[in-house]
């Protein structure tokens, strides 16, 4: 029976293809700096790839900033827009006097699903 097993390799112990005829792109490598933790960290581009001045840090998150030589590149955050919170997004969609109307009848399906609303009215007072 030990002549007739199959013998094999472990799935993804190793790779079957080989690196022969492969040719890497040329890469580049450029070293950011935080802002926050002062921390550099080296990231490999594409020689040819746009690279962005800015980058998140990896150990705290902030902003960390492409170092050219001895100095950092700096980011103009003018054209930043705020992020929209939920409560814009809908005030995009509705009027305050809408939305007070909306909350009313859902206020009274909740009181007359309870009950009544003398009980909701007792307990907010």
């Amino acid at each position: 029976m030990a002549d007739r097993s199959l013998r094999g390799i472990r799935l993804g112990a190793q790779s079957l293809q080989s690196e022969e005829g492969v040719v890497f792109h040329d890469r580049a490598q450029h070293t950011y700096t935080c802002t926050v933790c002062g921390r550099d960290s080296t990231l490999t581009f594409a020689a040819d790839a746009e690279v962005p001045d800015s980058w998140e840090c990896r150990t705290c998150g902030a902003e960390a900033l492409r170092r050219i030589g001895d100095t950092t590149a700096t980011v103009d955050h003018s054209d930043d827009k705020a992020p929209r919170t939920h409560w814009d997004m809908l005030l995009e969609r509705r009027s305050l006097p809408e939305l007070e109307e909306l909350l009313e009848e859902r206020l009274a399906f909740i009181r007359a699903r309870r009950g009544s609303g003398e009980n909701v009215t007792k307990l907010s007072a």
